[in-house]
């Protein structure tokens, strides 16, 4: 006979403070990082009924936030100005405040260096801002997507420093993001989030905050567990990614089209899930996180060869497509990519949204320009390239207007985001060749020698 599981200890007077503020809906909610995860989730925490104060380094997206602006473009500009006007949101550049809230969500950057490491500068500059803030009760989260410990062997000694204790005098948590931008189906409120905690506490507090603002809540047994969740479910999408752009390759020698062997497979009600090729990867997510995860392997003597191997065939993509460019211009003009004029249809990461975060489209006008040809590009979301911090010499590039003469000025015209805003059959009319790494012609019903799959 299996002995009693042991009772969960009280509720520490602490906690048992924190979890009345939040079913009162007095709970002060901080969040540090005003971008993509960041402004969603404080828009999400005011229509639950929370206050909320969102703190950013950068002055003038701070000033932009609080005139009411939107600098995202799927997100409406009136979802932030009735948040202002109606006292629920602001946003400053004074960490200060800090002290003044009760949760503070970090949804920061974490990029790979130019090495392909985790760089954390981000996460742990922030929290070396928090620290001195730090005060009893607070509930801090990492949202940022990391390697699994980072939250238990980063953030926890940089606050403990402070003499605080996690667990006792404040809650360390962690819960991945899970936005994706433009997706009409799913917003911030609507997507399950994980939780997991630095101790029972922890997670019970996490877990209130949350379960306050979204459908359903996953709590899981650590921190590193929720860590591991967000790596697990990008790396599931590069690594069949980089399978459907192998098949691509291999299937156009064959003369087979991969499209129509997906659409086709996908008929099947069990056992297969669709996934499509493209020119790269782009967006903050699945060219980045899985290289978190083979950083932090090498630590246990494990050498990631299946994730290493969906990066490498991922890399290679815009580089397949730059010499299937070339290759169709051989065939159809008897000319060289060297000196071709060649439009590049979209800069963002992918359809119908303005966000250009890792976007193949920044790598394939490099290429192009590497080797020789004049690159150009439209996007009608994406009026001007801004500042990054992998593709410097794009910036201020800005987007040529769109119009028959346009395109039949270019020698060819690739698609490397497939926006809805395009009338693709004016396009393919009007251009000399069509390289599509979207199949966004097949899918309006054109079809034509001057149009290429890639």
């Amino acid at each position: 006979m299996s002995s009693p599981a042991s009772p969960r200890p009280a509720t520490s007077p602490i906690l048992a403070e924190q979890l009345a503020r939040i079913a009162a809906k007095q709970y002060r909610v901080g969040i540090i990082g005003l971008g993509y995860v960041g402004i969603p989730l404080a828009l999400t925490a005011c229509k639950a009924g929370f206050p909320v104060i969102g703190f950013d380094i950068d002055a003038k997206r701070v000033a932009q936030i609080n005139r009411g602006e939107s600098f995202i473009k799927h997100i409406p500009f009136e979802a932030i100005a009735t948040a202002i006007r109606e006292e629920r949101f602001r946003a400053t550049a004074d960490f200060d405040e800090l002290r003044d809230v009760d949760a503070i969500i970090i949804a920061v950057p974490t990029p790979l260096t130019k090495h392909r490491e985790p760089d954390l500068s981000y996460v742990e500059s922030t929290a070396r801002t928090i620290a001195p803030r730090l005060r009893k009760g607070h509930l801090i989260v990492l949202e940022s997507t990391t390697w699994p410990g980072t939250t238990d062997e980063i953030l926890r000694p940089i606050f403990e420093a402070t003499g605080l204790k996690s667990g006792v005098d404040f809650f360390l948590a962690f819960s991945p993001e899970r936005e994706d931008p433009g997706n009409p189906d799913f917003g911030t409120s609507t997507i399950p989030k994980v939780v997991g905690g630095d101790g029972a506490d922890a997670l019970e507090l996490a877990n209130a905050v949350y379960g306050a603002l979204v459908v359903k809540t996953v709590p899981v047994s650590s921190s590193a567990t929720a860590e591991a969740v967000k790596l697990t479910e990008n790396i599931f999408r590069a690594v069949n990614i980089a399978l459907v752009n192998e098949l691509k390759v291999i299937y156009g020698k064959m003369g087979i089209d991969v499209w129509e062997v997906i659409d086709a497979a996908k008929t099947k009600p069990f056992g297969f899930m669709p996934f499509y090729p493209g020119p790269g990867l782009g967006g903050h997510c699945i060219p980045i996180d899985p290289f978190y995860l083979t950083w932090k392997a090498r630590e246990f003597d494990v050498t990631t060869r299946f994730i290493e191997l969906a990066g490498q065939i991922n890399t290679a993509m815009p580089h397949w497509v730059v010499d299937r460019i070339a290759e169709a211009l051989d065939r159809q003009q008897g000319r060289g990519l060297s000196q071709a004029k060649v439009l590049v249809m979209g800069i963002a990461y992918k359809k119908n949204i303005d966000d250009m975060r890792e976007s193949p489209s920044l790598r394939l006008i490099e290429l192009l320009e590497e080797r020789g040809a004049k690159a150009d590009y439209h996007d009608p979301h994406v009026p001007v390239i801004s500042p990054t911090r992998q593709h410097a010499g794009l910036t201020g590039r800005a987007s040529v207007n769109l119009s028959a003469e346009t395109v039949a000025g270019y020698d060819a015209v690739l698609i490397a985001t497939d926006h809805d805003a395009v009338d693709y059959k004016a396009l393919a009319t009007a251009a000399r060749l069509v390289i599509d790494t979207r199949n966004a012609c097949a899918r309006a019903g054109l079809t034509g020698e001057h149009i290429v799959k890639a």
